[in-house]
């Protein structure tokens, strides 16, 4: 068990969504802050609220997690600001829409550089501070569609899958070894964020229609708050939780996939089409 209160966590993609969320809260419960994304003016937009609230300390970090250099700076200079920094949340992320037929290799590898490595290069640079911590715990972000794989995802997809199978074995590594760091993978469903209407469209897609129809059917069934989401990862924090599913969407697709591992696309998509025709999503 890892406790918030006297904690200090490094958290990415911190300036908006999930990371945001996860920094208020984390602050409210008593823990100090090193935050990054690339975002900067956003970053201290999250600072400044922090500090109206709570007298925490707070070091914000221009990072681009695509850039393995700069996540090593990010790890030097978090630690180095705060001594006791025992939590890692691998949050940063991005989108990529597009049939595999239109996406680019170079798009791919982008996507694959945050979203993938992003987490590897983070988990590396962090873990041997963490290691000299009595308690201390990671955090990788995947997604239910690490669990699922829809149509149209395939980069995002192969990215949060392999993310989940990293941490997996990660976790396992650690366990054997008696180490004092834990690891959750964490799942989310539909979460409230701007991840969808901030991706990049792949090269080979040619009608904007198929972008706007995809951003408003994520945001018809993206139920599940920031802050939900926040509190929800803390808690699998606090009780070690090896894999944090998040939003009722994320429990049922889970479900589905375990019981028809092979066909639970043909059940998901029959339930989008009744969404569709029943005018819930445009």
């Amino acid at each position: 068990m890892t406790a918030i209160n006297g904690s200090a966590a490094a958290v990415t993609g911190a300036a908006s969504g999930i990371g945001r969320a996860l920094a208020l809260e984390l602050a409210a419960r008593g823990c100090d802050l090193a935050l990054a994304d690339r975002d900067e003016a956003g970053l201290q937009q999250v600072a400044a609220e922090i500090a109206k609230a709570h007298q925490r300390k707070v070091s914000t970090h221009r990072v681009d997690v695509g850039e393995p250099g700069q996540i090593a700076e990010f790890a030097e200079a978090a630690s180095a600001a705060h001594p006791r920094l025992n939590i890692v949340i691998n949050n940063a992320g991005v989108a990529l829409l597009g049939q595999f037929s239109e996406i680019e290799q170079a798009q791919m590898d982008w996507l694959f550089n945050i979203n993938f490595w992003g987490t590897v290069h983070g988990t590396r640079a962090f873990l041997p501070i963490l290691a000299k911590q009595r308690e201390a715990h990671i955090v990788n972000l995947s997604s239910i569609f690490g669990i699922i794989a829809p149509p149209g995802q395939t980069a995002y997809c192969a990215a949060k899958f392999a993310v989940r199978g990293f941490s997996e074995s990660l976790r396992h590594e650690l366990a054997m070894a008696n180490s004092s760091v834990r690891l959750s993978v964490v799942h989310p469903g539909g979460v409230a964020t701007s991840i969808v209407r901030n991706s990049r469209t792949g090269t080979g897609v040619t009608d904007n229609a198929r972008r706007a129809q995809s951003i408003d059917r994520f945001d018809a069934v993206a139920k599940t708050t920031p802050p939900a989401a926040a509190q929800r990862i803390i808690l699998g924090i606090e009780k070690n939780q090896p894999r944090i599913l998040i939003g009722n969407d994320a429990w049922y697709m889970d479900l589905l996939q375990r019981f028809r591992p092979a066909t639970y696309w043909a059940v998901l998509a029959k339930r989008l089409e009744k969404a569709v025709s029943a005018g819930k999503v445009s």
